[in-house]
């Protein structure tokens, strides 16, 4: 059985939206805003988050946004009064895989919990390139077989690298889809970040996972 997160502020709209999808045999867990949401996502087995853009104290997709850097990946339809084409852009900007309007069908919010289900369910649980593998039901890397302990950041930068297998990632695409900033002042940082990185997934240097490229950047392979 799936289960679902909605974070909606209005009750009458949460306590519908929750009465048709446990209808549809989903586990439903409703919030009416987001104090309890990252305890929920550490404590269960969230498939889905249905998120309010408008709640009280924090907008919806900036919330998500946080999330997103800070490792939880379920995907995100927001459900949402934001209704312009640059809303939509910025809610898909900010980690959503859909977004419907209200006021909005009741059925077509049943499709499209379902597609969006189906697409994210057959997305591959276990990437591996190398000898390195990562789990992402569990957020783990392992260098053969042997878990690797990572920070946040550095968990985020080798999934950004291994997602990106044999491509050239400058400084800049680093610090904008890891670091979500883009100030050269802080191109340091990503210099000393990948060094602390090979350090822990290749000890001995004798792997070269990351190769510097000379004022171009970085290549995993």
């Amino acid at each position: 059985m799936n289960t679902i997160l909605i974070v909606e502020d209005e009750a009458d709209v949460l306590e519908l939206v929750e009465y048709t999808l446990s209808k549809d045999n989903y586990d439903v867990i409703g919030c009416l805003d987001t104090k309890l949401v990252k305890k929920f996502l550490d404590e269960e087995n969230v498939d889905l988050i249905l998120m309010d853009r408008n709640l009280p104290n924090v907008e919806g997709s900036l919330f998500i946004k946080q999330i997103r850097k800070e490792g939880y990946n379920q995907p995100v339809i927001y459900l949402t009064a934001k209704d312009s084409a640059d809303d939509i852009l910025e809610g898909f900007d900010r980690g959503g895989d859909d977004y419907i309007t209200k006021p909005f069908d009741l059925d077509v919010l049943r499709a499209r919990v379902k597609a969006v289900l189906k697409r994210t369910s057959s997305e591959v649980e276990v990437m591996k390139v190398s000898d390195i593998t990562y789990h992402s039901q569990s957020k783990k890397f392992f260098v053969n077989a042997l878990e690797v302990k990572l920070t946040h950041l550095e968990h985020d930068l080798l999934l950004e690298f291994m997602k990106n297998k044999d491509v050239l990632l400058s400084r800049y695409h680093l610090l904008e889809n890891v670091w979500d900033d883009t100030e050269v002042t802080k191109l340091k940082t990503v210099n000393v970040a990948i060094k602390r990185l090979k350090e822990k997934i290749d000890p001995t240097g004798e792997k070269e996972y990351i190769k510097a490229v000379r004022g171009e950047g970085y290549i995993f392979c």
